[in-house]
């Protein structure tokens, strides 16, 4: 790949920018790293700044360039076994080891005259600098600062000793990369305002459930770059970041609101045709009440017309849902093995809110999916830190998807079986385009479903309330259920002359 050229507004000639060699990152920094600049790459230990570095430098070797890793805190053996538990090998990466020998122990080398940092960061630096004349890296790694700022011994000195690195690198043809492990008792911001950018890693530990990591830019010079907080992961072969989904930046061509069809005349009917292509439709009710099994249909139908529908799944397993399906006459096991039908099941506990708006978009631009199905949006909150931040990404996430053309179908459980007090923990109503109901009702000492339309901003629709079954044969629709007064209460009164619907 060529490098990408950014002009410069001084009219110096222009920086190529260089490809940092993790997925993700270079779409949040704007395309890269400005070539030939310093940058600072802070994180507490454990949040992968070594992995980072390690491709960063990979990067580099495999497009043939010198470079070079400095390590102050571990032990070259100690990187080899961080790159084979990733699958990698540090050919083509010079690694300089600056660690006291085993000798500083000895008695006799205790320095008396003067600090320790005096003669000790001295002779560091005239390390580094030797090698860096000898190899000319394009691209350096030094890890960590931790080391470089007890040496110094004082911020002033800490601050002088970055400033001449820059000053060192800046006629050499070199980009720089400084980790910081954060672990100084007070975090100074020296190198913060030295550094062209500066990115940071954070990672915070729930009660249950996996770690969550997500980065930031917090600065970068001349720069137009994606703000705001990212998730990312760490596996085997390194760190995947998943940049914030940002709605606005997708303008696809207009696409035509066609109607896509259920495959169930009457409840086609109920929707006045069916939904539209880049509408949301929401399915909310309480537990059992069908609205899974009304969402599955549609994904079938849409795969029997050779396009591809997208589910996933919270709330059930894979299997689960496909014998569920199997007892309703609703087999998906054609669809799954030809493709028009992808099912991901969705561990909340492990899966990043980042990293699943990234499969969902994955779904849509790589498999061409016109139909997305969530379920829930229960499961969906128990992701997110805070239901505020789950409404703001479902909002981008849908302007995504309808700016795509993709119908997406939400599931939305309610608490509560009959009654009027039935909550629902996400109010999503208001962003989807159409809202469909389905409620239990008391008739003849037997529970009963209904199914009707609250909202459909695509057209018109039925506003009768009509009768919603399940069987071995699939989910069947029936007649409105004129019969009756109050059926949103959940006991509701027959009309005096009237029978009961079978």
């Amino acid at each position: 790949m060529e490098p990408i050229i950014s002009p410069d507004e001084k009219g110096d000639p222009p920086d190529a920018v260089l490809q940092v060699g993790v997925p993700g990152l270079d779409d949040v920094l704007g395309g890269g790293l400005t070539a030939n600049r310093l940058y600072l790459l802070e994180g507490a230990p454990g949040a992968g700044k070594t992995t980072v570095a390690m491709q960063f430098l990979r990067e580099g070797a495999a497009r043939g360039e010198p470079v070079l890793y400095v390590t102050l805190s571990e032990t070259a053996r100690e990187l080899q076994g961080v790159a084979r538990s990733h699958g990698w090998d540090l050919q083509g990466i010079q690694v300089r080891e600056m660690l006291p020998s085993h000798d500083a122990l000895e008695p006799d080398e205790q320095y008396t005259m003067f600090h320790p940092s005096e003669v000790e960061l001295g002779e560091t630096t005239l390390k580094i600098l030797a090698d860096v004349d000898v190899i000319k890296p394009t691209r350096v790694v030094f890890d960590s600062l931790s080391e470089l700022r007890l040496l110094a011994g004082g911020s002033l000195r800490y601050r002088r000793q970055i400033l001449a690195l820059k000053q060192f690198f800046a006629g050499r043809q070199c980009t720089v990369l400084l980790l910081d492990d954060m672990t100084a008792m007070e975090h100074d911001l020296q190198v913060q305002s030295i550094a062209h950018a500066v990115i940071r890693l954070e990672q915070s530990h729930s009660d249950y459930g996996a770690a969550r990591r997500r980065r930031i830019v917090t600065k970068y010079r001349g720069k137009e770059f994606r703000g705001g907080y990212h998730d990312y992961k760490i596996v085997r072969g390194g760190l995947q970041v998943f940049p914030r989904l940002v709605a606005a930046e997708h303008t696809p061509p207009h696409v035509a609101q066609t109607r896509i069809p259920s495959g169930l005349a009457a409840l086609d009917e109920l929707l006045g045709g069916g939904i539209e292509k880049g509408t949301s439709t929401l399915f909310v009710g309480a537990p059992g009440t069908g609205k899974s099994s009304v969402a599955v249909q549609f994904a079938i139908a849409t795969a029997k017309r050779g396009e591809c529908a997208a589910l996933f799944i919270f709330d059930e397993s894979v299997n689960t849902l496909r014998t569920r399906c199997e007892g309703m006459g609703m087999d998906l096991a054609p669809y799954l093995e030809s493709g028009h039908i992808m099912v991901r099941q969705v561990d909340p506990a492990e899966l990043s809110p980042g990293e699943f708006v990234h499969s969902i978009c994955s779904a849509v631009t790589e498999h061409k999916a016109t139909v997305v199905v969530i379920d829930s949006l229960n499961g969906y909150l128990n992701a997110m830190p805070d239901e505020r931040f789950l409404i703001v990404q479902l909002h981008e996430l849908l302007t995504f998807l309808g700016r795509s053309g993709v119908a997406t179908l939400l599931v939305g459980a309610q608490h509560g079986l009959i009654g009027t007090q039935m909550q629902t923990p996400v109010d999503a109503s208001y962003l989807a385009d159409a809202v469909v109901l389905l409620r239990y009702f008391e008739d003849e000492g037997e529970v009963r479903q209904a199914i009707s339309v609250l909202k459909k901003r695509g057209g018109a629709h039925e506003r009768s309330i009509r009768s919603f079954t399940m069987s071995n044969t699939g989910v069947h629709v029936g007649a409105p259920l004129r019969n009756f007064r109050g059926i949103l209460t959940g006991v509701p009164v027959p009309i005096v002359g009237t029978q009961s619907p079978s």
